[in-house]
């Protein structure tokens, strides 16, 4: 049994912990938070006390973006492995200095898991069996900042180590029905901002960012995703590519869902496929996981081998690091108007 410990007791921590009761082999063991009161596990007042009394494997930090090193660094420093919540600084000096205290340590990981989505990381086997040959071109409209970085950086298979961004603002009126808190039942119009960023890593290598304020929640904005290669396209659920000479395809990614119709299994996903190719496989069958869940199962599961020294490092810090810089540089092109370049080097002492 893998146990780990959630520093932080919000809703992003209570997922960990919920998830975690529903896998084998994995045990939260307690949540360290600021005032004692009554948890679904077992509560501590300092990480100290919850390392010495729970003993856990790893710690999760689920705090607040200026508190995160802080958390970050005591963990390492208390010898404790970390999954630490994105991002794991809130600013480019709190980067260099969170490298700089625990970056040769190996012992942090960061919680980012949407290549590991199901829908994603079907798309991700996709690209890198060569359906579409090399990717060159990733652009991304769903999730914001370093989320979109992490899928833009992903799929193009962490290209260069110096990246030119382009960005521009603009805002217009735009519903906004539903939150994380639910249905607004407000059917009029807000000023949303959107932010569209063009990301150029050299050699043929780009991105595009778009978001609009809220776009995770409001439906009334599609999801997309295209990834653009030597030999082919995907985009979002559909492949084009050149087969043989003379021979284009166009080939959809199928999601197989059960509990439909006649189908008595339950509500759960089971594959995508394209064609007689499974690209995903739902390692949790029964659970009734949704995708969100999937991935965070499957990045607390990775984290735990990690630990034990049975699997590779699934996030390290590093790359935690290289998509937070480029989120900021995304931001201060936008504010600015103007291009901002940002070396993404990892060295010994600072992230540059």
């Amino acid at each position: 049994m893998t146990t780990f410990a959630t520093v932080g007791a919000g809703w992003r921590a209570q997922m960990f912990w919920d998830i975690a009761s529903k896998l084998d082999g994995l045990d939260c063991v307690g949540a360290v938070v600021r005032s004692p009161r009554q948890l679904s596990v077992p509560a501590f007042g300092s990480l100290a006390e919850c390392a010495e009394q729970a003993r856990p494997g790893f710690i999760v930090t689920a705090v607040p973006w200026d508190a995160n090193p802080g958390v970050i660094i005591e963990a390492v420093e208390r010898g404790l492995s970390v999954l630490a919540e994105t991002p794991p600084a809130a600013g480019a000096a709190g980067l260099h200095e969170l490298w700089a205290a625990v970056g040769d340590s190996g012992h942090v990981q960061v919680a980012e898991q949407y290549l590991l989505v199901p829908a994603h990381a079907a798309r991700l086997a996709a690209v890198r069996a060569g359906l579409i040959g090399t990717p060159t071109q990733v652009q991304v409209s769903s999730t914001h900042l370093y989320h979109a970085v992490s899928l833009i950086r992903g799929f193009l298979q962490s290209p260069g180590e110096e990246v030119t961004v382009r960005a521009s603002r603009t805002t217009a009126p735009l519903v906004n029905p539903l939150t994380r808190d639910g249905w607004t039942g407000d059917a009029q119009p807000h000023p949303a901002a959107t932010i569209i960023a063009t990301l150029d890593f050299g050699e043929g290598r780009s991105g595009l960012y778009d978001f609009t304020d809220n776009q995770w929640h409001n439906q009334l904005r599609f999801r997309r995703l295209l990834v653009r290669g030597t030999h082919g396209e995907l985009r979002d659920d559909e492949v084009v590519r050149l087969t043989a000479p003379r021979t284009i395809v166009r080939s959809p990614l199928v999601r197989r869902q059960t509990g439909y119709d006649l189908d008595l299994d339950g509500f759960d996903t089971d594959t995508i496929t394209l064609g007689d190719q499974v690209l995903f496989r739902n390692p949790y069958p029964g659970r009734r996981f949704n995708d969100e869940e999937i991935a965070i199962a499957t990045l607390l599961e990775a984290t735990a081998a990690w630990t034990r020294g049975d699997g590779p490092a699934p996030y390290p810090l590093a790359e935690g690091i290289r998509d937070h810089l480029i989120a900021l540089a995304i931001e201060q092109a936008a504010d600015t108007d103007r291009p901002v370049t940002t070396s993404l080097k990892i060295g010994r002492a600072t992230p540059i």
